[in-house]
């Protein structure tokens, strides 16, 4: 409560600095995955409603499941061997990136790919499901009935409305992102909070291992609030309940 998180006994530092920094490591690459992949998934998702039963549904479908299964080590180590041993694009361990836009796509593309692998699948079957219950709507077919062209009809009563159950299932991987990221980070060595709570639980580092899932409960939170939020600004009921 006092902001006195003590000294790690194995690092021989204050704690507190220590989480924070990884915290915002971990946060930088949280960020840079879901920037690149929610939209996306999202737009996947709607064309996959709007295309329900059809051969691009079902594609997108089967892709989003198989992102899913893969486990991100083995898409990691996959990406380790082709894009930094044999081509040598991308260096061998993933640093915290400068102020440079190149240097972002250089340190973290690769330790987001197996994360967007997995949000995809999750966002994007989420944003369909949500989609193709909202066309199936009453207020849905009242907008077609009255005319509406089948553009508007989608962005302005389809989309919105399917978005509510998607905001759970971000909010949620949002958490997993900061505190999850354990096998990517250990992977690639980037230095963020999932590879200090693994080091901290290995060498018994205690006050380390106390703050850092303080932290990573304190962002599972934190992401809940911000998904009860965008709930009350998408559906009015919430707001007037």
């Amino acid at each position: 409560m006092k902001g006195d998180w003590g000294v790690s006994p194995v690092q021989n530092v204050e704690v507190r600095p220590l989480v924070l920094g990884r915290l915002k490591n971990s946060l930088y690459l949280a960020a840079f995955a879901m920037v690149l992949i929610v939209p996306f998934s999202i737009f996947m998702g709607v064309v996959a409603a709007l295309q329900y039963g059809k051969l691009v549904d079902r594609a997108i479908s089967i892709v989003g499941l198989s992102f899913i299964a893969l486990p991100e080590f083995v898409i990691g180590v996959i990406l380790i061997v082709v894009f930094v041993v044999q081509l040598g694009w991308f260096p061998t361990s993933s640093q915290v990136p400068g102020t440079n836009p190149i240097d972002w796509f250089r340190q973290l593309l690769l330790p987001a790919i197996p994360i967007m692998f997995v949000l995809f699948g999750y966002i994007s079957r989420m944003a369909r499901a949500g989609t193709v219950d909202a066309l199936q709507a009453n207020y849905t077919r009242t907008a077609i009935l009255k005319g509406l062209p089948r553009r508007h009809v989608v962005s302005r009563h389809v989309v919105r409305n399917s978005m509510l159950p998607t905001i759970t299932v971000v909010s949620v991987q949002v958490g997993y992102l900061v505190g999850g990221l354990l096998v990517v980070e250990t992977l690639f060595a980037y230095p963020g909070i999932g590879q200090l709570t693994l080091e901290s639980a290995t060498g018994h580092d205690l006050p380390t291992l106390e703050a850092c899932v303080l932290m990573i409960a304190i962002i599972y939170c934190f992401a809940n609030l911000i998904a009860d939020l965008a709930y009350g600004v998408l559906n009015p009921r919430v707001r007037l309940a």
